[in-house]
Formats: structure tokens, C-alpha cells, sequence
């Protein structure tokens, strides 16, 4: 009997525990409380899409916020020239350090079919940056961005556009995941030709649609790629390191944020975070 009770009362904590994870359906929120005079908003961007239009809650949003915070700052004229310092491989590292002849022609093709060049051009460049540069290929669309959206209002409205991290720091996560894991990444690309990519990001687009940003996180959670392993570096360490800084700009003035959906939801997602510092964060819907 007893064993029985301590089962019910595990499968009711459980049950508690995975409905106070499930968030509103809704990619725009509003981080209000812990001292803040105004509040400021939270939105989850997806990076690369068929149609970035700010809706009308989100204009709002913007109207009543000063400044827009982005993952890094768009706007900083030496921020392509950093990105480019960063993406080649240390050591004098090539794509052909880390693959057999049959994978290297496979990803050759690849790009040859996809980019109109081959990897030669490219093999010095880390595996993640190679595999990024075909997900314009993903969509069957022309393709559009949120951040040039909000950075495009933001400049309509004279605000300062600024970033939660680095070039340097956001480059800095992908020297902490292996370059033999990454090429892992690459070589399954170039094997279906992007079939189960162009898939997985399908599907992608579709949450996203539905603001369903606690499946989202499920959905990267429970990505099978390699780089998906690194979860720690890629998402949590970067929500955690996040906080203090919003905090500090909401304080300074209503802010407007904009970041990958994939950081909000989830135990360690941005939203959950924040309420565990002592902010209200409310769906605006």
C-alpha cells in the first residue's frame, strides 16, 4: 500500500512538474516586476523564414519599448568582419582531416549542386558554418529574417540596437563542440541531399507558426543530430549568462528582445529563468 501511495504521489509531482513547464502558446512576452518602472518584451525570433512580418501585438510591443536588444548587435559595422575571423578552424584544420574520400565527395557534391562551388573553397571553414550556409536551401521560398525586421523598425524609430552577447562569445560555443562531432552534422546532409533536414526544419516552421514554444524546445531537445548533444552549450549556458543582462537593460529602460524561440521554453529556457529571478513573464496573446 504504501509503495502504491508513493507512486501516485511521484506520478502526481511529475504530472505538476512537466503542466508547470508547458507554457501559453505564444512567441511574444511581457517581463514585468522585480522593480522595473516599465516593462520590457521578450520575443522568439526563428532565424531564416518564408515571411518575417511584425504582427501588430509585437509593433506594439516595439512602440513601447527605447531600445532592441538582439543574441548579438547587428548593427555593429565590425560585425561581419569578426564572424569571418571566427569561422576557420584551428591548427591549419581541414574538412579532409575528418573525413574519408567517399564523405568528402559527398559533401563536394552537395555543394556543388546546392552552392555552385566546390568544398575546397571552404575546407578550412568549421563544419557548423559550412552545414549553416546551406539553410537558405531548407526553405522553397525567397528567404526573410526577423532580426533585419526588428532591426529595420528599430532604426525607423531612432532606437539603439544591442546585443545580449559577443561575436567573440557566440563564436566561443562552437570551438567548445568537437570539429570531428560538427562534420558529423555535415556528412548526413550530403548523404540524403538534405531529405531529413529540410524535413526536421518543416516541421520547425510549423510550431513556430502555432507559437508552440514549449514543443519547440521538446523538438530541439530531441534532435538526433550531433551538435544537438551540446545543448549545454548551445542553449542553457548562453539562457544563463542572458539574465543579468536583461535585468540590467529593462532596469536602464523598457527594452524590446528579440531571440531564437528555441531559448525560451523549457526548465532553462529565458521565460523560466527570468520568473526564477523574480520577474513576472506573461504570454502577450
Amino acid at each position: 500500500m504504501k509503495l502504491k501511495l508513493t507512486l501516485l504521489l511521484l506520478t502526481v509531482v511529475s504530472s505538476l512538474a512537466l503542466n508547470a513547464q508547458k507554457l501559453e502558446n505564444s512567441t511574444l512576452w511581457k517581463i514585468s516586476g522585480n522593480g522595473l518602472d516599465k516593462p520590457s518584451y521578450l520575443f522568439g525570433t526563428i532565424h531564416i523564414t518564408c515571411d518575417a512580418t511584425i504582427e501588430a501585438d509585437v509593433q506594439k510591443a516595439l512602440d513601447e519599448t527605447s531600445q532592441v536588444v538582439l543574441e548579438i548587435d547587428m548593427d555593429d559595422p565590425t560585425m561581419q568582419t569578426k564572424m569571418m575571423g571566427g569561422m576557420y578552424m584551428k591548427d591549419g584544420k581541414t574538412i579532409k582531416d575528418f573525413v574519408n574520400e567517399e564523405d568528402y565527395t559527398a559533401i563536394d557534391s552537395l555543394f556543388i549542386k546546392n552552392m555552385g562551388m566546390p568544398i575546397k573553397l571552404l575546407q578550412n571553414v568549421k563544419p557548423f558554418f559550412i552545414g549553416a550556409m546551406l539553410y537558405p536551401k531548407m526553405l522553397d521560398c525567397p528567404m526573410q529574417s526577423f532580426e533585419m525586421s526588428l532591426m529595420k523598425v528599430a532604426k525607423a524609430q531612432n532606437e539603439e540596437i544591442l546585443g545580449l552577447e559577443t561575436v567573440e562569445e557566440q563564436l566561443q560555443v562552437f570551438d567548445a563542440i568537437p570539429y570531428e562531432e560538427q562534420i558529423k552534422d555535415l556528412v548526413k546532409m550530403a548523404k540524403d541531399n538534405l531529405k531529413s533536414d529540410k524535413a526536421k526544419f518543416a516541421e520547425m516552421l510549423k510550431i513556430y507558426d502555432s507559437e508552440d514554444i514549449s514543443s519547440l524546445a521538446d523538438l530541439i531537445k530531441n534532435d538526433d543530430s550531433s551538435i544537438a548533444a551540446y545543448e549545454d552549450e548551445l542553449l542553457i549556458k548562453r539562457n544563463k549568462n542572458w539574465i543579468p543582462k536583461i535585468s540590467e537593460f529593462s532596469k536602464e529602460q523598457p527594452t524590446f528582445y528579440g531571440v531564437g524561440a528555441g531559448h525560451l521554453g523549457g526548465e532553462f529556457g529565458v521565460i523560466n529563468l527570468l520568473r526564477q529571478a523574480g520577474y513576472t513573464v506573461t504570454a502577450v496573446q
